[in-house]
């Protein structure tokens, strides 16, 4: 599957349903430590990682990029909730944490070209003070620039984005999607995005127990479509049985959480066939 259109080169287009959010202040990655389901305190200034916010429960409330900018700052980029929804969440476990949480105003734009600085979990600054992630893979490169100026809006481009985006096993979670899921049941292992050796967080006990118990039991699948999915049920059947659930789609991509033992023949949502596909790998950090 291309992500081009073409083998032209193309122009930085706009990701809308991306935010920023900053956590500033002395406390801002002692507060991350606690809260967040990955292991903050391993990185350094200029480094990111796969991270994610749980239920006491252990269901994956948003799952996102964490930047270390320094040791007093830190940016979440959000693919999937917006800082007005996110913020009151998090401010009812600041108490008297010396830090601040506050919405970047700023632009996500990507693109489908090597980034010019950034190299993995590196990010880079660019001259006109934006920052640049590698969001690229085995499979191809992939840039995404957060700050500049405006790029254009392009439905297509960004619906290519989503696509490579599921297709690496990136899970993207819309509300109906949120504090439903475990990170073991998402995959997020593939992204390194959650810790089982690092102090107490929300729903660490569940996550802990679950992956020293050898207690996994469902996992992340991708599946393709003849055509644009469109269905009206979140459904996988097989053999004429329920054997999982959509948790997103893209063009003619889906992830599915469904046991691991899940049948590959005969799959269909709503009527539409799925044919289980490979996840691509290299999107760790």
């Amino acid at each position: 599957m291309s992500h081009n259109r073409d083998d032209a080169p193309l122009p930085d287009f706009a990701l809308p349903d991306h935010a920023v959010l900053a956590l500033e202040g002395v406390d801002a990655v002692t507060f991350a430590q606690s809260q967040f389901m990955n292991d903050v305190a391993a990185l350094a200034d200029g480094q990111w990682q796969w991270n994610g916010w749980l239920t006491p429960k252990g269901r994956v409330i948003a799952l996102f990029a964490l930047l270390r900018i320094d040791a007093q700052t830190l940016w979440l980029l959000l693919p999937d909730i917006t800082t007005n929804e996110i913020v009151p969440l998090l401010q009812r476990y600041v108490f008297r944490s010396k830090i601040v949480l506050k919405s970047v105003d700023t632009k996500v734009a990507a693109n489908f070209c090597a980034p010019l600085q950034a190299k993995a979990a590196a990010f880079a600054v660019t001259e006109a003070g934006n920052i640049e992630l590698d969001m690229g893979s085995e499979a191809g490169p992939r840039r995404l620039l957060i700050g500049g100026s405006t790029s254009p809006e392009d439905c297509e481009a960004a619906a290519h984005w989503m696509q490579a985006d599921l297709a690496h096993g990136l899970p993207r979670l819309p509300a109906s999607q949120r504090e439903q899921w475990t990170p073991q049941q998402l995959s997020l292992d593939r992204l390194r995005a959650f810790s089982v050796k690092k102090g107490c967080y929300p729903g660490q006990e569940i996550v802990a127990r679950t992956h020293f118990l050898g207690q996994v039991k469902r996992g992340l699948s991708l599946y393709e479509a003849p055509s644009n999915l469109v269905v009206g049920s979140d459904v996988v059947v097989g053999a004429d049985r329920s054997v999982g659930k959509i948790i997103c789609t893209a063009s003619t991509l889906a992830l599915a959480v469904v046991p691991l033992d899940a049948p590959t023949d005969d799959l269909s949502c709503g009527g539409i066939a799925l044919k289980p596909m490979p996840m691509r790998g290299g999107l760790d950090r």
